[in-house]
């Protein structure tokens, strides 16, 4: 939070963009109010980014919005026509806005689309809104007509109060609110994540209640809200009021099972409070969020108790395939599905080069993991949460080394180009054989080759080839 005379003019900036609009709606005898976003993010003081955009609520309907906008904008997006809401960027000022009519939402049925009235009452409207510090009005048209003594920050649920706070309440009974848009439960998780909120019992308790009315929303509309927590700076706050209030058993319940039993004899690591510590240390890349998020969802399905102690072999190709699997029903795409899953099979690679990397060793770590080499090494770090400091002190040195390794390596031979000296055409011509599995194997024995000895002429790799072929077939 800032002063108030700080505050005062960021809103006053608010207003001054929306001035087209303003004026447009206001000719026209509507009212115009910036609302949600904008609003919070001006009370905060956080910086305005590349996707900066203007929410506003407003007693016009939709064809009256589209009529208004349409001379102030290039284009208009009229895809969320069904829910009262217009979109498109002022060609005055490159401003994206979106604006919707006064309206209440409520689920019917078992449908996945939310039935939409309009409404004329800007406070019933706020009403409905999912939190109080998203529940905050700025009347634009007051603003730029510059009516003295006329109130133009509308706060009826004190949200100016819970930002200063810093608690996340809703505006009217949570779980109201929750049946309308179930939902309103992952934004609670992503808002509390986001600005550092403590949430409200109440939003917790009705969470619990009505967790299993998320069966409701799409997988789209879920994944899309999964992305924003992930990207937050702590996503581990969100992502544990997720699990606590049995929201993931209706979308992701690999998570709750990573909280595995401890017996009093054979101890190992707290497995979801793991996974929140390394989810939080990445980068706020997706990617690598969400890969830290899945790597050890297979722990829980390959746990065993033997002399050793408790072990988790191969959880990482486990975890890989039921990462596809959950990404899948979340409908990811295929490309962030292959991406995810790599680095989740991969995530004990480093581990098992202990004596040293040889050249070879650095050129299969590099090419199997592809173009995900940053983010797997990232991974490979910050899946170090040990305590213990000497322990932390030699897996980093490792891991230093490695890097080294590449770096190194990287300025004998182009590592991006591990592949080959030969491709199947050439292999084909040589061996005078038509397309068969066996040009697949002779790929495969020349691509060992680059592996453990490097870069060869494709004079030598012919030579080699014809060896590897004589011997095969006598």
């Amino acid at each position: 939070m800032t002063s108030f005379e700080q505050v005062h003019e960021r809103l006053d900036q608010v207003a001054r963009l929306a001035n087209p609009l303003a004026r447009a709606f206001a000719a026209q005898g509507f009212s115009l109010y910036a609302v949600g976003g904008s609003i919070r993010d001006a009370v905060l003081g956080q910086e305005r980014g590349d996707d900066y955009e203007i929410d506003f609520t407003t007693n016009a309907r939709p064809d009256d919005i589209a009529r208004l906008m349409a001379p102030l904008c290039p284009t208009l997006w009229e895809q969320g026509r069904a829910f009262g809401t217009i979109g498109g960027i002022l060609r005055e000022n490159g401003v994206k806005v979106e604006i919707t009519t006064f309206r209440s939402e409520a689920y019917v049925d078992h449908s996945r689309k939310p039935a939409v009235e309009w409404g004329d009452s800007l406070e019933a409207d706020l009403s409905r809104r999912d939190f109080t510090i998203n529940a905050l009005a700025l009347d634009v048209v007051a603003l730029n007509e510059h009516t003295p003594d006329v109130q133009t920050l509308f706060d009826f649920h004190n949200g100016f109060r819970d930002l200063h706070e810093g608690v996340l309440r809703t505006p009217i009974d949570p779980e109201v609110l929750f049946s309308d848009d179930p939902l309103r439960m992952l934004r609670a998780a992503r808002f509390a994540a986001r600005f550092n909120l403590t949430i409200d019992p109440a939003i917790e308790t009705a969470t619990k209640k009505v967790a299993g009315s998320l069966t409701k929303v799409s997988p789209e509309r879920i994944r899309g809200e999964l992305d924003l927590l992930m990207m937050t700076l702590q996503p581990s706050v969100g992502l544990d009021f997720i699990v606590r209030t049995g929201l993931a058993d209706h979308f992701f319940p690999e998570l709750p099972k990573l909280q595995l039993e401890q017996d009093p004899i054979h101890h190992h690591k707290d497995v979801l409070k793991h996974t929140w510590a390394v989810v939080d240390k990445t980068s706020p890349h997706l990617v690598l969020r969400l890969a830290a998020l899945f790597h050890d969802i297979g722990k829980p399905q390959t746990r065993s108790i033997s002399e050793e102690g408790v072990t988790f072999r191969f959880h990482e190709i486990v975890g890989a395939k039921m990462t596809r699997k959950r990404m899948t029903a979340l409908k990811y795409s295929q490309d962030m599905i292959d991406q995810v899953s790599t680095l989740v099979e991969l995530h004990l690679r480093f581990h098992t080069y202990k004596m040293g990397w040889s050249d070879k060793a650095v050129r299969r770590y590099v090419r199997d993991a592809g173009p995900l080499l940053d983010e797997l090494n990232e991974l490979t770090r910050c899946d170090s949460t040990t305590r213990n400091v000497r322990k932390a002190a030699v897996l980093a040195q490792r891991m230093d080394e490695l890097e080294v390794r590449i770096a190194e390596l990287r300025e004998q031979e182009d590592l991006n180009r591990l592949r080959p000296a030969l491709d199947g055409v050439a292999v084909m011509e040589i061996l005078g054989i038509s397309p068969s599995r066996v040009v697949g194997e002779a790929l495969d024995f020349l691509m060992e080759i680059r592996l453990d000895e490097g870069e060869i002429t494709p004079t030598e790799a012919a030579v080699r080839l014809r060896e590897w072929w004589h011997d095969r077939t006598t």
